[in-house]
């Protein structure tokens, strides 16, 4: 080899290197460190000034799914680096964020996320007033912080959300678990305040839940532009699902024109898994997943999917008819559901109770019964049940997770609030379930309606199906003509 090869070889060889070192830190772009500092000071407020709070993060993963820090952590600093912790101290009201040393293995296969080693980086990311190595989490690092006064140790008691996970699900996994004789394991949020107490005996320990739950259930206009944009693309979704429907096709299908929808649009998860449910026994579940029926003529198909968009999401449902135009039956409890619908969310503004705004909508909705001819009377006592109850109209707080955290409904709405309108018919005589779904935001005068340009009206809905969206562009394939193209 000549010396110039040599040379040229000698920076190839080096060339990966290079660019690793070069490689950029990842660390989230939508939150800026004053949006954090303010969430800490109201964290202070409620624990009081003889109190510290300690946050845990999410663990590694342990395979090859995508890493995704746990909502409650994320939200109060956006560091996604898994095992790091963050520490609260309302007697300084100083915030300390621990992350563990620098991995350069890891690095090398996933890329760099902050590190101890990036302490002033870190500093200027999120606000933090000091960060540390977790190595520094010694007992007697904890001893002397704590003190000789012992002050009261807030953690979460609750579950960390994560992937498309919402916490009482996880809390109904969680018991599963404890309750198997050959398992038995206790959660990792369970296992840390087990930790905290037996180390710090005098230390007393409580739930910091109900504080992060109040601050989470009004969003920051910025939290609220990001909910914004999983519900587009969740609306923009169940378009494309319409547009492709045709009965001769399968359920997953349609999940993938969804999928395709948020991936090309900057998303790279779902907010909960894909409820594609064609037919009456399908729908019937509620949260029907398996998403592998055919899709049959006269049937109807229910969509309820939505992205996770940096760390939001959203949750929108329609129904529509597989060959295009609803039967008779159809056409009668959609029309019914979307009139109560319709009926309720126009007298929705800030400083209303739920309750106040249901009974008001009871009044109006006699007029519906008077003008409803309905064709059954099991139909008629649905209908009067679902008006009579509320039938879920206002569901769950929507925010990181779908089934979002924070009430929003004991008292009077406020400016802020985020959640699903999910009016949902049952006849359970004919397993038939009918619902709609939008994802709102109370502002100062009313509210916003994030899908509103989803068709919602019958007539609307039915001209769309089978208009040519992303699966009539990209066709499925069978396995016969994938031989015959291999013969050819």
């Amino acid at each position: 080899m000549n010396k110039s090869r040599w040379w040229l070889a000698v920076v190839f060889l080096a060339l990966p290197g290079t660019l690793f070192a070069q490689s950029a830190l990842h660390y989230q772009t939508h939150f800026p460190p004053e949006e954090f500092r303010a969430r800490w000071q109201k964290i202070f407020e409620r624990i009081g000034g003889n109190s510290i709070a300690i946050v845990q993060g999410a663990p590694l993963t342990s395979g090859f799914t995508f890493p995704r820090q746990s909502n409650e952590f994320y939200y109060l600093c956006g560091v996604e680096t898994p095992h790091s912790y963050l520490l609260l101290d309302g007697r300084t009201r100083k915030v300390t964020l621990l992350l563990p040393p620098r991995n350069e293995r890891l690095e090398r296969s996933e890329g760099r996320v902050l590190s101890a080693a990036d302490a002033d980086l870190a500093r200027q990311l999120t606000g933090a007033d000091a960060v540390l190595s977790t190595e520094a989490m010694t007992n007697e690092w904890m001893r002397e912080l704590l003190g000789p006064q012992s002050p009261v140790v807030y953690t979460l008691f609750t579950p960390a959300e994560g992937t498309s996970q919402s916490r009482h699900e996880i809390q109904v996994a969680n018991a599963a678990i404890a309750a198997d004789y050959w398992d038995g394991r206790i959660s990792r949020e369970a296992n840390f305040v087990n930790l905290l107490r037996t180390r710090f005996p005098r230390a007393e320990v409580k739930d910091l839940t109900p504080a992060l739950d109040e601050l989470r259930s009004v969003k920051s206009p910025r939290e609220i532009a990001l909910i914004r944009r999983a519900s587009q693309l969740a609306g923009m979704a169940i378009l494309e699902a319409i547009k492709s429907t045709k009965p001769g096709i399968f359920e997953y299908h349609l999940d993938g024109v969804a999928r395709y929808i948020y991936l090309i649009n900057g998303s790279r998860l779902e907010g909960y898994r894909s409820i594609t449910a064609s037919g009456t026994a399908n729908i019937w579940n509620g949260h029907y997943y398996r998403n592998n029926s055919q899709l049959k003529d006269g049937d109807l198909l229910l969509m309820d999917f939505a992205p996770d968009y940096g760390y939001y999401t959203s949750d929108v449902t329609r129904m529509w008819p597989v060959n295009g135009k609803y039967s008779p039956m159809q056409r009668e409890l959609l029309q019914f559901v979307l009139d109560y619908r319709n009926t309720v969310m126009k007298r929705i503004r800030p400083g209303l109770k739920v309750k106040a705004m249901l009974d008001d909508a009871k009044v109006e909705m006699e007029e519906v019964f008077k003008r409803t001819k309905f064709s059954k009377p099991i139909y008629e006592q649905a209908a009067r049940k679902m008006v009579e109850t509320g039938g879920g109209t206002f569901s769950h707080p929507v925010g990181m997770a779908v089934h979002d955290d924070g009430p929003y409904n004991r008292d009077v709405l406020k400016p802020g609030h985020v959640f699903s309108i999910d009016p949902q018919l049952w006849v359970p005589e004919e397993n038939l379930y009918i619902r709609y779904e939008d994802v709102i935001v109370i502002t100062e005068t009313g509210y916003e309606n994030f899908t509103d340009f989803l068709p919602s009206e019958l007539n609307e809905l039915e001209k769309l199906v089978g208009q040519g969206g992303m699966l009539e562009k990209f066709p499925p394939v069978s396995e016969k003509e994938l031989l015959q193209r291999k013969r050819k």
